[in-house]
């Protein structure tokens, strides 16, 4: 059977949809900085060939069925965004349009049973822990497992690092000049519980009262880039109500988390919980946007100069438009030498669940992208996204020397503490 999406019939998600499709003049400007197009130079799998798709879809040109395949490649890096000389949001079109696909698609057992476990399992530390054990001790046959498993376990680190309960409340060291709640994240309690650390302590040092609300839980990205808007609302949900209003920032580490919570408006618009979802969003802010407004104190120097990579996660620097603070921040720590990055716009690959779900392309942007830290004479490299660390540290441990990787609150924190990686001799 054959879908059409009428885009009347959905309120604000079909109004956003309406907006990106008038805006958008086909100019071309976004298919240099597009990931897909870079990989299979084919217009369909550019921004605007999108675009064009899934119009046609909305005004009953083409069945859904005929599109599903070149919107599922998009990445979501929004990079087209970036680049766009028109303005056209993009990412709502998409996210709105994947929500709406999917009260209508069909999925074979094998996508539906992976999607759900990876939807039902990376939102809650307690399971992904669990699973992230159960997965290494099956590392041994993953070869004999579904490609999606076999790319879930090709994520994983050799061993989990050790964690440690996180207080409710850090206090700030010398004059309080600011109390902000934190967002800790879910997968990132797992597999990089440092950044979390490492994030307490840089605000502490810097006179910044952090507290870490309990009951909070996903920020419902992966859910909402995925198309599940329904769970996307209750996880945003139980955030808006546990996370308190007294505070100056609500601090998150982590591009994608961020980006997702700045959408709460729109996924709540017209409904009851608009106004709580802005309140909510108009607070939250990126730990390195935070810092580089309060101002730091410098770290130490370091021993000698050390050439760094600054990758930009997507949603970090397309979805949010922060570039230069956390190279400020970088900057202020005597001995850093930010070297440049060809093709700095492009996606690492990671993208969500995207190296999960479309594991092939993901894998090819990632070796692009190692390549080009590699060739930069980058002696570590460092970024603000759990899903980006994780891919350039799997890549970067492949083909060549390997490189360190680091989240850019962690590097600060080990200049702070003089404990800072040993460079390559």
């Amino acid at each position: 059977m054959q879908h059409s999406i009428p885009i009347g019939e959905y309120g604000p998600l079909g109004a956003a949809m309406a907006g990106a499709v008038e805006k958008c003049v086909h100019c071309g400007f976004c298919l240099p900085t597009c990931p897909t197009y870079q990989v299979m130079n084919e217009e369909m799998d550019s921004p605007r060939g999108r675009i064009i798709l899934m119009k046609s879809v909305l005004e009953g040109e083409l069945a859904l069925e005929d599109v599903l395949s070149n919107v599922d490649r998009c990445l979501g890096c929004l990079s087209c965004v970036t680049a766009c000389p028109s303005g056209v949001p993009y990412g709502e079109m998409l996210m709105s349009f994947r929500s709406l696909a999917e009260e209508k698609r069909s999925r074979s057992f094998i996508e539906y049973s992976s999607r759900m476990l990876v939807l039902d399992t990376l939102p809650s530390p307690t399971r992904f822990l669990r699973a992230a054990k159960t997965g290494l001790h099956a590392k041994g046959f993953h070869k004999a497992l579904p490609q999606p498993f076999q790319a879930m376990l090709a994520l994983l680190p050799a061993e989990l690092p050790n964690t440690r309960s996180l207080p409710n409340l850090y206090p700030a060291k010398g004059t309080r000049r600011a109390r902000v709640a934190l967002l800790v994240g879910c997968v990132q309690q797992v597999l990089w519980p440092e950044i979390n650390w490492a994030t307490i302590r840089v605000l502490a040092a810097n006179g910044v009262e952090v507290l870490i609300p309990e009951g909070q839980g996903c920020c419902g990205a992966l859910a909402l880039h995925s198309g599940e808007l329904a769970l996307a609302r209750s996880q945003a949900l139980v955030n808006i109500r546990a996370f308190p209003h007294a505070v100056d920032a609500i601090i998150t580490n982590a591009a994608g988390c961020g980006s997702g919570m700045l959408e709460y408006p729109l996924i709540f618009a017209g409904t009851p919980h608009e106004v709580d979802a802005e309140e909510f969003s108009s607070k939250v802010i990126d730990v390195s946007v935070f810092l580089d407004q309060l101002g730091i104190e410098s770290p130490p120097g370091l021993p000698r100069e050390l050439n760094i990579a600054y990758h930009d996660a997507c949603h970090l620097a397309h979805a949010q438009g922060v570039k230069m603070p956390p190279r400020n921040l970088l900057r202020q720590i005597p001995g850093v030498n930010l070297v440049a990055l060809p093709e700095a716009e492009l996606c690492c690959g990671s993208a969500g669940t995207y190296n999960i779900e479309q594991p092939e392309t993901a894998r090819e942007l990632g070796q692009r992208k190692a390549q080009l830290i590699r060739d930069s004479g980058a002696e570590l490299v460092v970024s603000g996204n759990i899903g980006c660390l994780v891919q350039l540290r799997t890549q970067l441990t492949g083909d060549g020397p390997a490189i360190p990787v680091l989240h850019t609150i962690e590097f600060i924190d080990r200049a702070y503490r003089g404990d800072l990686l040993k460079p390559r001799s």
